[in-house]
This record gives C-alpha cells, structure tokens and sequence, in this order.
C-alpha cells in the first residue's frame, strides 16, 4: 500500500513523503511521470526496474527519473520512505541546461547530498516555499545534476563582475520589495538566471543564502515596526511575508538571538 503526502509544492516543482508499507516482491504495473522525478530514500530499501535495467535503492543510492520513461517497482523487503521531488520543464532547463538532456538513473547519495535532503526537509517545516524551500531544492537539484547530466555546469561558483552585478540587482529587488522578489525562482526569472545560479552566485558574493538576506531584510522591517510600537505579531508576520507569527519568532532568534517580545521590550526602553 501507497500514500503519498505534499511537503512543498509550487508551480515550478513539487515535493512528497511517499511511504509504501508491506512487503510486495512482485513487480509493479508500469508507471510514467510527466516532468524529471529526483527520489531519495529516507529509510528502507525496493527495486526499480527502468530502460531494461534494474536499480537497488537505499539511503545511499538515489534515482533520477525522465519525463515519459516507464518505470516498474518491487518492496521485497518491507516498507519504506521516500523523499519524491517533481520538477517541471521550466525549472529543469534552467538548472540541467539542455532540456534533451538524458541524465544518468541512480546517484550515489553522498554526506553532501544527504545534508541537502536535510535541509529541504527542514525548509519544508517553515512554511517558506517562495524561498527557504525552493532555494533548498535547487542546490539539491543542482548537486545532483553536475554529477548525472554533462550539460551541467560548473561545482562552484566564484566571484565575478557578472555575478556581483546579478547579486546587487537581486539585493535591489528585495530590498524594494519588488512584486518579482517574493520567491527564488520568480526572482531568478526576472534577472534572467537560472535559480541554481543565481542562488551560488549569491553565497559567493555576499557570503550567506538568498534565503538568509531575504530573511535579514525582513527582520530589518520587523525592527521598525517594533520599534514604532507594534503589539500585534500574528499581523506584522503577514504583513512581512512571513508563513505565521511562529516563522517569525524563528528568524527573528535566528538572527539575534532573541524572540519579538524581547526585541520590543528592548526597543520601548
């Protein structure tokens, strides 16, 4: 038995906790995907059967899938869970380049992969889907395409004139809170960069995420804001962006070690 529940999901791309409990050592009735599919394993193990091959996959092997390839499954050995991230063409092309690309089937899931597939699921715990989540993702994606499709571009990114002009006009945008600049993804696109890129181009600049200046701005405001002696935090959370006032306590001691109340308390003395 099958249950599938959403972690994120946007327009570009969409992430589920796919469980499968039981032992079924048959093989599956074929199953397609429309758009690329990134699997990994949380815990467990099954078998994939794709292009006359079969895979074993498990906490240290993942699998790449193409849009229109059939696939069959078997769990001859119990249970599992599944991480299953859904990429649309837009976003597959911006990140793989070529969009005909055939990307290699299984990935040996190394601490650097496996410590991405933490932090999305993580990001996927705040609510954050514009940034936190997508920006989590696309370094995901991105780490696993430069290992499996040729077309990928280079592991790191340094600093150059092009990408301090890139970085400065993405710092613009959100710092004017610009209607493009509520998500990585639309923001990439209007810059006309791909997400993955415009993501590494960023750390290499500034030295934090997007994800993290996005957030130091938006505390900025809250600053302001509660410094001007505002009381309701559940209202200055959705006025900032924030998914509820309890992603806004978060950030907030993230960035300085304190929650509102107490940054207010600091500000009205």
């Amino acid at each position: 038995m099958q249950s599938a529940a959403r972690i994120a999901e946007s327009p570009q791309f969409s992430a589920w906790a796919v469980t499968c409990a039981g032992e079924h050592a048959a093989w599956s009735d074929p199953e397609c995907h429309d758009d690329h599919r990134l699997v990994l394993v949380r815990a467990g193990r099954f078998l994939r059967r794709a292009d006359g091959a079969e895979s074993v996959l498990d906490r240290t092997t993942a699998y790449l899938g193409r849009p229109g390839q059939e696939e069959r499954f078997a769990h001859p050995v119990g249970g599992d869970l599944c991480t299953s991230i859904d990429i649309g063409a837009e976003l597959w092309h911006t990140i793989a380049g070529d969009p005909e690309a055939r990307p290699a089937a299984d990935l040996y899931v190394d601490a650097r992969v496996e410590l991405w597939h933490r932090r999305l699921l993580l990001a996927a715990g705040s609510g954050d889907v514009g940034f936190a989540v997508a920006e989590e993702l696309v370094g995901l994606v991105g780490e696993v395409v430069q290992r499996v499709v040729d077309t990928a571009g280079p592991a790191r990114i340094r600093s150059s004139p092009r990408g301090r002009t890139l970085v400065a006009a993405a710092r613009e945008a959100i710092l004017d809170d610009a209607p493009w600049s509520d998500g990585l993804i639309p923001l990439a696109g209007a810059l006309e960069v791909s997400p993955f890129l415009l993501s590494r181009h960023f750390a290499a600049v500034t030295g934090v995420s997007v994800t993290r200046y996005r957030n130091r701005v938006r505390v900025g405001r809250a600053l302001a804001r509660l410094e001007a002696g505002e009381r309701d935090l559940a209202g200055l959370a959705a006025d900032l962006g924030f998914a509820d006032q309890a992603h806004l306590t978060r950030t907030m001691r993230a960035h300085l070690g304190r929650t509102p109340g107490a940054v207010r308390a600091l500000l009205s003395a």
